[in-house]
């Protein structure tokens, strides 16, 4: 939950909408019902089901190679329509409870009209912060959340800046920040655009040509330590993508080969200590399965755990 106080005026998600979830029971013996929480206090916290139908792909962004992958569809069998608040709730069924989790599989598009209505903190521009740890899938929830924003903002996606591409190399994983706030932030906070040099994995150096980061009414900043605690009073929505380690490191080794290990443990670790120091997830206003045991089409919808 986030510790700042409510963006006054907001209450963006105070009624709830249908939505289709996904339920997965597990029986403990005379297990207490656990009580629904709020989540988060943020411009754009959710407390409510958004509409989302069900239908995925998986994909990873290559640190190597600097673009997005993705692959596999596939369509969704029959849901439960439910109205329920929070991602928890328990069902008691004789001796037992029964405890239902709630995957709810919400549309970009909904996403994308609900943070165009939220404030912007960041000069003009509403900052997204997508944030969670490697290989969890945070690229392609930007790339999705890009692609539903374009017809809203005429047509042009809003700038994306994948936080690898600012990195001085693996050592610089959390450090490299003050570069993202002078080159980009400090800019679009003034309302000027701003600009940085994209790191090139494979020469091991930055490139001479600049990226542009225009002003845009949205901007999302995408990768480890995005939502970072310091930014928080100028995000938007902090949204905090995850997905077992086992596949986190599969999906990497598959992506850039076995000779990543190395470097990888000690970013696994790295990002950890980040994520434990700055309560990052706890903060989030939104919390999306990068890996969830169902299909859906990664294009149009996300799997939302709270």
């Amino acid at each position: 939950m986030r510790s700042e106080p409510a963006h006054p005026g907001t209450g963006l998600f105070q009624q709830g909408v249908h939505a289709r979830t996904h339920h997965v029971m597990r029986h403990h013996s005379m297990m207490p019902l656990p009580a629904l929480s709020q989540v988060g206090n943020s411009p754009l916290s959710f407390r409510d089901h958004a509409n989302g139908d069900a239908i995925t792909r998986t994909g990873t962004r290559s640190r190597e190679r600097g673009r997005d992958h993705a692959n596999g569809d596939g369509d969704v069998g029959d849901t439960d329509r439910s109205w329920k608040t929070g991602c928890q709730s328990g069902v008691r069924r004789g001796p037992t409870v029964a405890e239902v989790t709630v995957a709810v599989v919400e549309a970009y598009a909904d996403l994308a009209q609900r943070v165009l209505a939220g404030p912007a903190l960041l000069g003009r521009t509403r900052l997204v912060a997508v944030d969670g740890p490697s290989g969890a899938g945070k690229s392609v929830f930007a790339a999705g959340l890009a692609e539903a924003l374009a017809p809203r903002l005429g047509g042009d996606r809003p700038p994306v800046v994948h936080t690898d591409d600012l990195l001085d190399g693996w050592a610089d994983q959390v450090t490299f920040w003050p570069r993202l706030e002078a080159t980009v932030l400090a800019p679009l906070r003034a309302g000027r655009p701003g600009e940085y040099r994209r790191y090139s994995w494979v020469r091991r150096e930055f490139l001479p040509r600049p990226v542009p980061v225009p002003v845009a009414p949205v901007l999302l900043v995408e990768g480890v330590s995005a939502a970072r605690r310091v930014v928080a009073p100028e995000v938007t929505l902090a949204v905090f993508v995850t997905a077992p380690a086992g596949l986190r490191s599969t999906r990497a080794v598959a992506r850039d080969g076995p000779g990543i290990l190395p470097e990888l443990r000690a970013w696994h670790a790295g990002e950890a200590a980040h994520f434990a120091g700055d309560g990052t997830e706890q903060r989030a206003d939104l919390l999306v399965d990068g890996a969830p045991g169902f299909p859906h089409d990664l294009r149009r919808y996300y799997v939302r755990r709270r």
